[in-house]
């Protein structure tokens, strides 16, 4: 499948020109390190853009401050993590080998010249998005966990991590590596923990802890305004973001789990035009968020919009679930649907403990020798069955309907009846989980007869139906009788993704009568932010 970021040592290959150092010396400072200096420790904002003159620098391995890789920067080569782009924080310490001298550039400076220097700008988010991928394929950051298999709460933050495309290492209790890790920390190793660093253990730990740990959760001024804010983080919301940043507005995308939305849990989009092996969703929806960084677009997560309301001044106003406050003079609605919740008795007690509603690698590992069953008949779950079927004994599909034609695209429902690896099984639905603290079984009832059969499984995934989240909109906008917004003709909008109420936009899932497609998705979010620019310019 295509990935972005692939080779590090050949992208690396391509230097500055002596035109972009230029450039950087009218804006820079020229500074010196005394050999053993640390220029960068995780947790501290990467604030600033660090090309490296003379000397070398080399990554420290957090726990035992030896070299971490290796390979060093030297001179032509910058430091630099793809977090820099969005105001985010260091995820691994660098210090320098020998005595360096570098120019240093500050962010905001940095991303102004990256603007009006394309060719210098491409060079910089390959380096910076390859090394991301050499991390997250050698799960190498500074976040580590302890006992994920053994605690849910570590497990949500492994989750989290995943989504968000956020390197980490996970230990499990008892192992040699957990034992290292816990006594350079002073931890108990025979309890779960989540450690940043060495001297930072997370107590409690939750994701919007992690995420202000790495920066993603910006510090937010109160009442802090701006152009637009894009409520979701999945394609639409994603596509805006970029967008609203190459026309020059100030935009916020707020995301309340992970960015890519319900598309990122897709292992494979095999459909999307310009992708002929295939991406997974995780990965196309980053390649917009660095663009969108890129052209100056924030996001921040996860944070969750409580209420939506309008101003005098004629402003909106979204607070979130913490009571903070950020302003837009207008608003873009991408917030998507979520996957409904079955009627099943002890579902919620066992979320996160073998009932799961994506299907990623985190939940794969979950999943090995061991049948799984996955209900749903869109192409979300058919997706998911093709890729858990690599990890599981055997995947077994649920259907209520009698066919898969109506709700699942051609070549993925074809596919799915010819993998032996997978089973679907029309006219059945899940009536009971079995399991203590871990899912060990579920009851499959037949819709015709009623008869019932108890089936061992380790693993379930729910993917049937949506629900809008409009909630927060606080009755601003029309809705449709199931909850989605209305928008364009069916209000007298002024454009196809207008609503009822002037200055609120919506894209994507959430609105009404949309195309529930990744590219439809994209294509609005990429459309709607010329109406929005209109509205804001008067």
């Amino acid at each position: 499948m295509e990935t972005i970021g692939r080779d590090l040592a050949e992208m690396q290959r391509v230097p500055l020109t002596e035109a972009h150092v230029a450039a950087l010396r009218k804006v820079g400072t020229v500074k010196h390190y005394p050999v053993g200096t640390m220029l960068a420790t995780p947790g501290d904002p990467a604030d600033r853009f660090v090309y490296v003159e003379a000397g070398e620098i080399e990554v420290v391995n957090p726990f035992t401050d030896e070299r971490h890789l290796p390979s060093t920067l030297g001179p032509t080569q910058f430091m630099g993590e793809i977090s820099f782009l969005n105001g985010g924080s260091w995820s691994m310490p660098m210090r320098a080998a020998s005595d360096v001298s570098t120019l240093e550039v500050p962010r905001v400076d940095m991303l102004r010249l990256m603007s009006e220097i394309p060719e210098m700008s491409d060079i910089v988010i390959t380096v910076l998005a390859a090394r991301r991928r050499r991390q997250l394929d050698s799960h190498d950051g500074t976040l580590v966990l302890l006992g994920e298999d053994d605690d849910r709460a570590v497990r949500r933050i492994a989750e989290f991590a995943s989504r968000n495309r956020l390197p980490y290492r996970s230990y499990a209790l008892g192992s040699p590596e957990a034992a290292e890790v816990a006594t350079s920390c002073a931890v108990s190793p025979d309890k779960p923990a989540v450690i940043f660093g060495r001297d930072v253990v997370v107590d409690d730990p939750t994701p919007a802890k992690v995420a202000r740990l790495l920066g993603l959760s910006q510090d937010l001024c109160e009442d802090e305004a701006y152009d637009v804010l894009i409520v979701g983080g999945g394609p639409a919301g994603v596509a805006a973001g970029v967008y609203a940043g190459a026309e020059g507005l100030c935009a916020l995308v707020i995301e309340d789990t992970a960015i890519g939305g319900q598309a990122g849990t897709s292992s494979r989009i095999e459909n999307y035009m310009g992708f002929p092996t295939g991406i997974s969703g995780a990965d196309l929806v980053w390649r917009g968020e660095v663009q969108a960084m890129k052209f100056g677009t924030r996001f921040t997560m996860p944070r969750k919009v409580a209420r939506l309301e309008q101003l005098e001044d004629k402003t909106f106003c979204a607070t979130f679930d913490d009571d903070q406050r950020v302003r837009g003079r207008a608003v873009v609605v991408a917030t998507g649907v979520q996957y409904r919740r079955l009627p099943i008795a002890r579902l919620e007690a066992l979320e996160g403990a073998g009932v799961y509603y994506a299907a990623t690698e985190n939940e794969a590992r979950y999943c090995k020798n061991s049948e799984v069953i996955i209900i749903g008949g869109g192409n979300s779950a058919g997706q998911a069955a093709m890729f858990l079927s690599r990890a599981a004994t055997h995947v077994r599909l649920l259907v209520r309907g009698s066919s898969l034609a109506a709700s699942m695209s051609s070549y993925l429902s074809s596919r799915l009846e010819a993998d032996p690896a997978i089973t679907i099984e029309y006219g059945a639905e899940v009536s009971a989980l079995h399991g203590d603290d871990k899912l060990d079984g579920v009851t499959i009832r037949t819709i015709a007869d009623g008869s019932e059969r108890l089936v061992p499984t380790c693993a379930l995934f729910i993917m049937v139906g949506a629900a809008p989240n409009t909630g927060w909109l606080s009755g601003l906008v029309q809705l449709d009788q199931n909850g989605f917004v209305r928008t364009g003709r069916d209000v007298g909008g002024t454009s196809q993704y207008a609503t009822s109420h002037p200055g609120i936009f919506a894209v994507g899932d959430v609105r009404a009568n949309s195309v529930k497609r990744v590219a439809s998705g994209v294509g609005e979010g990429s459309v709607v932010i010329s109406k929005v620019w209109d509205y804001v310019r008067g």
